[in-house]
């Protein structure tokens, strides 16, 4: 608890000390990079291999489809 309020403190005096248009610099670039469409494509990728990587549930295998519009999937042990 105090090391998170050390750490807004420092935030708030160098912020204060960068001045607004330093803040709306960083902000903008922020946003521009947060908002590519690659970024959010990399982003996804890395949260679905951690999300893969600790999941406790097995992972799905396709089975022989029941129908066009169904599947049938049971856990398997393919590569994680």
């Amino acid at each position: 608890m105090i090391r998170v309020a050390a750490v807004m403190a420092v935030g708030y005096v160098l912020g204060a000390k960068a001045g607004r248009r330093r803040y709306e610099q960083l902000a903008g670039t922020f946003r521009a990079v947060t908002g590519s469409p690659a970024t959010k494509a990399v982003l996804d990728a890395g949260r679905r291999r951690i999300a893969d990587r600790v999941s406790p549930d097995p992972t799905m295998t396709t089975l022989t489809p029941i129908d066009t519009q169904t599947s049938v999937w049971q856990p398997g042990a393919d590569n994680r």
